[in-house]
């Protein structure tokens, strides 16, 4: 396992302990930096018009597609790192 995925497992274990709850923007990025990261381009079926989490999760994913995995989990591991203080 590589030193950058290394830092980001621990950071995804971090983001579960933050002392306070970040706002739903701050939210849905952790959100798609996690999951572009992880899997990559966004995949799967758009989330039907009255799952608004859904599709809104969806969409904040999809707008890193052709982000890298890695520059995905570093831009993630950041955002983690400037939360917690």
């Amino acid at each position: 396992m590589s030193d950058l995925d290394t830092r980001f497992k621990q950071a995804a274990d971090d983001a579960q302990q933050l002392p306070e709850r970040p706002d739903n923007d701050t939210m849905l990025t952790l959100y798609a930096l996690y999951k572009q990261g992880s899997q990559g381009d966004v995949s799967g079926d758009k989330p039907g018009f009255f799952d608004f989490v859904g599709v809104a999760k969806y969409e904040a994913w999809q707008k890193r597609q052709g982000m890298s995995q890695d520059e995905a989990k570093q831009k993630y591991v950041e955002l983690v790192e400037s939360l917690k203080g």
